[in-house]
């Protein structure tokens, strides 16, 4: 009788494991095969993470940068009650935004160390040269006195010579480094800029 009830017992102890050993053998779900699943009581789609960005459903990038810059400013605009359209010229920046993307890509730029700094001789052609010598002036006014720089543009015939110099030899370093581009792209008064050039505005 005690050999009896425990064999019985045993076999009921394997029975009652068996299932959770069965549990326990089953593979999870491979990553990506979701179908079928809930999480929080929500089915999920094949390759949706849980917490993961949703899609957008319209495209949000302009596409190219020039067009972007543009598409802003004329967002600003509209959303600006006080906005004179009469005085508005979108033309005119992106005029401004050409001569950019040609000094900043197309001009032969030769650096060379100078006492305090650098000497930029700038050089081009056709539309190229027309930007040099429109842009760098530009870039001269709005930097001169930045950091303690002094900037000067000189007009030659085939481009500017650009100076950038400082009396702090910290800043003279920063200055080589930066080099001809980084210049260009040193204050944050360029988009300022733009939205008066869009504005018909004087320069500040």
């Amino acid at each position: 009788m005690g050999r009896a009830h425990f064999l019985s017992a045993t076999g009921l102890a394997l029975l009652l494991a068996l299932p959770l050993a069965a549990r326990a053998a089953d593979p999870a779900p491979a990553p990506g095969m979701m179908h079928g699943m809930e999480m929080n009581g929500a089915a999920m789609p094949m390759g949706t993470a849980p917490g993961g960005p949703a899609a957008p459903k319209v495209p949000t990038e302009p596409g190219q940068g020039a067009f972007g810059a543009l598409q802003q400013i004329v967002q600003i605009l509209e959303a600006d009650p006080h906005t004179d359209w009469s005085k508005v010229n979108l033309d005119a920046l992106r005029e401004h935004l050409i001569d950019m993307d040609r000094v900043t890509l197309d001009a032969h730029a030769v650096v060379r160390r100078i006492p305090g700094g650098i000497r930029v001789t700038a050089t081009g052609t056709g539309r190229t040269l027309v930007a040099i010598q429109r842009l760098l002036p530009e870039e001269a006014m709005h930097l001169n006195g930045m950091h303690g720089w002094h900037l000067a543009a000189t007009h030659i015939r085939d481009g500017v010579i650009l100076a950038v110099t400082t009396s702090d030899p910290k800043q003279v370093a920063m200055i080589r480094g930066l080099g001809f581009a980084g210049i260009l792209a040193s204050g944050d008064f360029h988009p300022r800029h733009h939205l008066e050039i869009a504005r018909g505005e004087p320069m500040h």
